[in-house]
């Protein structure tokens, strides 16, 4: 099961060459599932976003990275299913394998589900509140119905304690642009040999956050497609 349910993922790499794990499926949690954004510098820089769901991490490349202003809509192309030890990887992919290029752990903590994952994925609405050091808060994946070969989501930050207008929010990403485990840089991360390297630096300790209140205000889903540059 566990060979099908990874079967792209394997195909589009040479575990003899990169250092990222094999997939394989982890234990099924109910509780305490993990949450991961990778800030991934490959063909163009993007943010991985990762929810633990039924043994694997269920992954979506969020282009421009989240953001804390509710107006904004940020694309959320999914992608194939990761294993869970993907969580812990930092380092730099080798050249001439897929996603070539470095690798940041930029956040990461645990998820809860307002309700049944699956129910919400088959309605195109997954409500969430998450914990973690830069993700804070309530948001909302929202499938999107466009005539692209993609599978398109939205992520979207519910106007909650933690949410900021646009001034404010404008310049999150570029303040928040260190690795939440070694503190490194982008540049830091690129200069190093390719494979995993996180081992090899000093964690930092992640503070714990409050839990933002649920928004009980329904978000009305895009009609109009967006085009990825």
């Amino acid at each position: 099961m566990s060979r099908d349910l990874f079967k792209k993922y394997n195909e589009k790499r040479d575990f003899g060459i990169t250092a990222e794990p094999k997939g394989k499926a982890g234990k099924r949690a109910k509780t305490n599932l993990r949450f991961v954004i990778q800030l991934h510098e490959a063909t163009r820089i993007h943010y991985d976003f990762r929810l633990e769901w039924h043994g694997v991490m269920k992954s979506w490349a969020v282009i421009k990275g989240p953001s804390y202003d509710p107006a904004d809509k940020r694309l959320a192309v999914r992608t194939e299913d990761h294993p869970m030890d993907y969580n812990d990887f930092e380092g730099v992919i080798s050249e001439k394998q897929y996603g070539a290029g470095p690798v940041m752990i930029w956040d990461k903590g645990t998820w809860v589900p307002e309700d049944d994952p699956d129910k919400m994925q088959k309605k195109g609405r997954i409500t969430f509140i998450i914990e973690g050091s830069r993700m804070k808060g309530q948001w909302h994946l929202v499938r999107m119905h466009t005539p692209d070969k993609r599978e398109n989501w939205l992520l979207i930050k519910s106007k909650d304690d933690f949410a900021l207008n646009k001034t404010k929010n404008a310049d999150f990403l570029k303040r928040e642009n260190t690795s939440i485990v070694t503190g490194r840089t982008m540049d830091d991360i690129r200069k190093a040999e390719p494979g995993k390297t996180t081992k090899h630096a000093k964690a930092s300790k992640l503070e714990p956050v409050k839990t933002a209140p649920k928004d009980k205000k329904a978000v009305s889903e895009p009609k109009a497609s967006l085009k990825v540059n």
